[in-house]
């Protein structure tokens, strides 16, 4: 489980923003079922992605700032950054070939 950054209001600039490699960033919260769903296939990706694609997750409770600056409105969200921009977003419980497409073209 320690294949991803645990982000925050605070280091979400300095992790995301600034990363110079593509980040995925999974917003969820602890009552949502389908970001508990997803959740390991995120972690196996962290793995299989590693050194090439950098995997963040940030509780939208506890950090409502970030996911207002995003726009998030709907949970599980997967957005991809890219040079601190958000170039691609999953929204929902998507099987685990759906985000590898997306992330394909960034990498």
């Amino acid at each position: 489980m320690a294949n991803y950054v645990v982000l925050n209001d605070g280091n979400f600039e300095q992790e995301v923003l600034k990363s110079d490699i593509p980040v995925l960033v999974d917003f969820w919260a602890e009552w949502c079922a389908p970001c508990k769903l997803i959740e390991p296939l995120v972690d196996q990706l962290a793995i299989e992605y590693q050194g090439k694609v950098k995997f963040g997750k940030i509780d939208v409770d506890a950090n409502p700032q970030v996911s207002m600056n995003f726009g998030i409105r709907s949970i599980p969200t997967l957005l991809i950054f890219k040079q601190g921009q958000a170039v691609d977003q999953i929204i929902g419980a998507v099987p685990k070939t759906v985000i590898i497409d997306k992330l394909a073209p960034h990498i």
